[in-house]
């Protein structure tokens, strides 16, 4: 009987002791990085318990202007403090001298703190180039001068870069079993979610310093700058955008109270955004369910009289624009009285200019009882439907789209639409089922103004390594399909100018600027009211200098009563200020091409 207690407790005893062995195993050998069902990264743990750490760059790609100008983060020179210095007798008398502040500030900011951090934030004290050097020579443990990385306040063209965050969720969805560090930022909207796959991080930089079980330092072992091995990350996207550009127009967007709407400014030459505003804001305390973070500039809504473009282009081409030929424009597109225009019969040039709505609808109704697709495709050889962002291969992607959050518009939603004729007549005047978007406009004025070549619009130009050279670019790229011809663009752009110089004409209000423009006006119909008046969309797209066109700029301003939020005073005070960036002089100088 004692035999088989003592076989029983032996057992018992081997059975704790494997199990023990195998634990034992199974966090030093088996699932170091990823312990229990939180998945813990038991190596990073024991170092993190070892170790205090301060991250100076988190690894991420990051954007830059045309210039190569930071659109995402800023680089401050700050004092970086660990918290072991409240164990130690430190010179915190000279440190506070070389910066100027006061002993007992630094020395209460580090008794106060229970990790790394840089003295004075979130507003950090800002070094210069020769106190970095005097402290750092002091040779203090716990006290460097670094360069740090800081995420923007404000972001330039915010909604076109995107945002970013934390989501388990979506990183393992969008990278499978690869391994990346805890908190891994990827990117959620805009561009930043588009380039993600060059931005997700490989390792931040950071500084680390050993200490011992009660946090004092261990001497002996110095502070490390950690990195990632690989010296040609973080990368920089190289956007279109042009700094200077996009914070004047970001001013003026604010400056006329735009609270939904905005405007772009497109480059004719390169077709490229050199600045997109869009309204309302991102709201930082809940920046990914706001409404703020939609780009409303790559968004469709209705145009209004801005798609008479299309029509009069087609118009055109069909030869239907007979300079004879009169339409009564004292009439609504219903052929009733007009009880806020009484015009008059005029020309189709005149009727374009004030944007005679019967002239227009009439037209659309003949041009599609000849083709029931002709608006349609008019619309997309003038590239306001089909989508207008760069799309190519680069490296393994294929159909990379830049802009992947654009909508594409539309004219009509179905056939029965489209052989309608009432339809064919609101169609006509940018109302009833068309939808385009304020950067498609924008391309169709750049197509227009470059003699119908219609191009691809990019908001990035290359990706950069970290040393500067070019890891791949973004060419210069047609659009497929159908092109006006230079002949009938020629005719267009005198209809846009018209717009201008005709004393009744919608954009009469711009004949004095020192750019000449060319565009067009609309304000649409929403068919949405609020206090039982109805909500329209404004907008002017237009070029310039009409002789030799070198922007496309569009503005809008949505969901507005009619009788308030004009955009022409914004488009007027843009042209100026683009006058003026152009020339360095008044933007009130003389007129010139």
């Amino acid at each position: 009987m004692h035999k088989k207690r003592m076989t029983a407790w032996i057992s018992i005893c081997l059975a704790v002791f494997g199990l023990l062995i195998f634990r034992l195993a199974q966090l030093q050998l088996i699932d170091t990085e990823s312990f229990s069902k939180h998945h813990i990264n038991l190596i990073e743990a024991s170092v993190k318990q070892r170790s205090q750490e301060m991250v100076v760059d988190n690894g991420r790609g990051n954007f830059v202007d045309r210039n190569g100008e930071s659109l995402s983060y800023e680089l401050a020179s700050v004092l970086v403090l660990f918290p072991f210095l409240k164990k130690m007798d430190w010179e915190a008398d000279r440190v506070a001298e070389v910066i100027g502040v006061s002993e007992y500030a630094l020395k209460t900011e580090v008794e106060e703190s229970d990790e790394p951090f840089a003295f004075g934030d979130p507003d950090p004290v800002i070094l210069t180039r020769k106190q970095m050097e005097i402290i750092n020579e002091m040779g203090i443990p716990g006290v460097f001068a670094v360069e740090r990385k800081y995420p923007m306040e404000k972001v330039p063209a915010a909604q076109l870069v995107g945002i970013i965050g934390e989501n388990e969720a979506a990183l393992k969805a969008r990278y499978g079993k690869k391994e990346f560090m805890p908190r891994t930022l990827i990117g959620l909207s805009g561009l930043e979610k588009g380039f993600d796959e060059f931005l997700v991080a490989e390792g931040n930089s950071k500084l680390v310093y050993h200490v011992d079980g009660e946090g004092a330092p261990l001497f002996g072992i110095n502070v490390k700058y950690s990195e990632p091995a690989n010296p040609f990350y973080p990368i920089n996207v190289q956007t279109s955008i042009d700094k200077d550009l996009q914070i004047i127009l970001e001013e003026k967007v604010d400056q006329y109270k735009i609270k939904k709407g905005g405007a772009i400014l497109l480059d004719i030459e390169t077709n490229s955004i050199l600045a997109m505003v869009s309204r309302p804001v991102i709201n930082p305390s809940k920046p990914y369910t706001d409404e703020g973070v939609e780009n409303m500039m790559v968004k469709q809504h209705i145009p209004g009289s801005v798609f008479k473009t299309v029509v009069a282009t087609a118009v055109i081409d069909n030869g239907l624009d007979d300079p004879s030929r009169t339409f009564d424009c004292s009439k609504t597109i219903n052929g009733e009285t007009d009880t806020k225009y009484q015009h008059g019969n005029l020309s189709f040039q005149d009727s374009f200019a004030v944007s005679c709505n019967r002239t227009f609808g009439e037209l659309a109704q003949e041009l599609q009882k000849q083709d029931d697709h002709i608006l349609e495709r008019y619309a997309e050889m003038l590239s306001i439907t089909g989508g207008t962002g760069w799309t190519g291969n680069i490296f393994h992607l294929e159909g990379f789209k830049q802009l992947q959050d654009e909508e594409t518009g539309r004219v009509f939603l179905s056939n029965e639409a489209r052989k309608d004729m009432n339809f064919a007549a609101l169609s006509g005047i940018g109302q009833h089922e068309v939808r385009v978007s304020p950067l498609a406009v924008a391309n169709m004025m750049a197509t227009i103004a470059r003699g119908g070549g219609k191009e691809m619009v990019r908001a990035v130009l290359s990706i950069q390594y970290q040393n500067g050279t070019k890891m791949t670019e973004f060419p210069k790229k047609e659009l497929p399909g159908e092109q006006i011809s230079p002949y009938t663009a020629m005719k267009v752009q005198k209809l846009l100018r018209e717009v201008i110089v005709n004393e009744e004409g919608t954009g009469r209000w711009f004949q004095d600027l020192p750019y000449k423009v060319a565009g067009k006006s609309g304000t649409a119909e929403t068919g949405r009211y609020e206090n039982t008046k109805q909500l329209h969309n404004k907008w002017f797209a237009g070029y310039f200098p009409f002789e030799n066109p070198k922007y496309a700029l569009v503005t809008v301003n949505l969901d507005v009563f009619a009788d308030e939020g004009g955009v022409n005073p914004l488009f007027a005070d843009i042209v100026k200020e683009v006058y003026q960036f152009d020339h360095g002089t008044s933007a009130e100088g003389p007129k010139t091409e």
